[in-house]
């Protein structure tokens, strides 16, 4: 690395991985800082139009389902380096359950440690590092992937504000050759839906609870980490490894899960998505013209290589296939065709209402495990509507 002073290598690099906590939150601001690039200030004019389109979003979303209406302040129009700051730990579930898993790595016996000098000492704060990186860039690819809160398909930790990425969306229209004011519609249509969806008061704690649950079944292979550290004769080597991208750490870590708890983190995030995707085309579609068009273009941006998807995966088996969010819309289209507005805010009663991965494709089923024993559902279960494919 160049600049390093007269102070040593190692004692830099030592200081860098120092945490207080079991993720290395300053060094993933360093590493997010780097990813999202210089703030680039939203032009005024088009901040407003963004809120003022938030407001026309909120009357027509309230006008078609019954859900909480938070009060979290006007709409953000933001560029990636501001979102990126304010979000540094919003996702920070996705990381910090790894922590324990990792922090055995100085105890875990390296072979030659006690000839290694230095070495000893890294492995201590080498967990905490390994997650401060995977959450810096994991939020630095999200903000120049994001278009919004709404696209992250997470609910955020630390606040309940509505953002939307400027450029991002911008450059969505651009590529797709499509009328900016009005994917500037969609963008606030699904930001407003996606908060009302994340006000309903277990929706957060039960995506913690889902995830937490998935990461007690990830087992972590670090042997590979370990013995090419063990292969290193001084700690300038690590330090060489990191800055020259000789290895990258991460790629290292093998991990294994329970593929049925990770479904059920498939589900709740694919719901999610859906669910803002079936709100949206009903309260917008006659105000935007090119609702089709936007729509089969995000269909298509979701099935794309996603580089947070792909770091999540890779570090923790973590692979949420936001593709399945059109059958999550699907199935939201299918139950209100066939019984009601009131069949499909059911879901928000309790969590244990949502649909799973299989019966986004069977609503019949999804309806005999949840609604068939109500009285107050009047059920035909033959009905003559168009499209079943049922």
């Amino acid at each position: 690395m160049d600049g390093l002073g007269d102070e040593g290598i190692f004692e830099q690099l030592f200081k860098m991985l120092q945490s207080s906590g079991p993720v290395n939150w300053k060094l993933a601001r360093e590493v997010t800082k780097s990813l999202a690039g210089a703030p680039m200030p939203v032009e005024p004019s088009v901040a407003e139009e963004y809120r003022e389109l938030a407001h026309v979003a909120d009357v027509r979303i309230s006008a078609i389902i019954d859900l909480p209406s938070p009060s979290p302040g006007d709409l953000n129009p933001t560029d990636r380096a501001t979102w990126a700051a304010e979000n540094q730990q919003s996702f920070r579930v996705l990381v910090e359950p790894l922590a324990d898993k990792l922090s055995g790595m100085a105890d875990g016996g390296l072979p030659g440690l006690g000839d290694m000098g230095g070495m000893s000492a890294m492995l201590a704060p080498l967990g905490p590092a390994l997650l401060g990186i995977q959450a810096g860039t994991m939020v630095g690819f999200m903000s120049h992937r994001s278009l919004g809160q709404f696209d992250t398909g997470i609910p955020a930790m630390d606040h309940d504000r509505p953002y939307v990425i400027v450029p991002n969306l911008d450059e969505f229209a651009i590529d797709n050759g499509i009328d900016h004011r009005q994917v500037r519609l969609w963008a606030a249509l699904h930001e407003v839906a996606f908060h009302r969806v994340m006000a309903v008061e277990w929706v957060r704690g039960r995506f913690i609870e889902l995830v937490e649950q998935y990461y007690a079944t990830v087992e972590l292979d670090t042997s590979e980490l370990l013995g090419t550290l063990g292969a290193m004769s001084n700690p300038e080597d690590i330090q060489r490894m990191i800055a020259d991208g000789e290895a990258d750490a991460t790629s290292l870590i093998k991990s294994t899960s329970d593929p049925e708890r990770l479904a059920a983190v498939r589900a709740f995030t694919a719901f999610i998505e859906g669910y803002g995707d079936h709100v949206v085309r009903r309260a917008g579609g006659e105000l935007l013209p090119s609702i089709d068009r936007i729509e089969a273009a995000y269909r298509t941006r979701r099935t794309e290589p996603d580089q947070t998807e792909q770091f999540l995966q890779q570090f923790a088996g973590l692979s949420l296939e936001r593709f399945r969010a059109a059958d999550a819309a699907s199935f939201c289209d299918e139950v209100v065709a066939r019984w009601g507005d009131e069949a499909l805010e059911r879901v928000w009663e309790d969590p244990s209402n949502l649909p799973t991965v299989a019966e986004f494709t069977d609503p019949i089923g999804w309806n005999a495990r949840v609604l068939l024993d109500e009285a107050s559902f009047d059920i035909d279960p033959d009905p003559e509507v168009d499209g079943d494919s049922a």
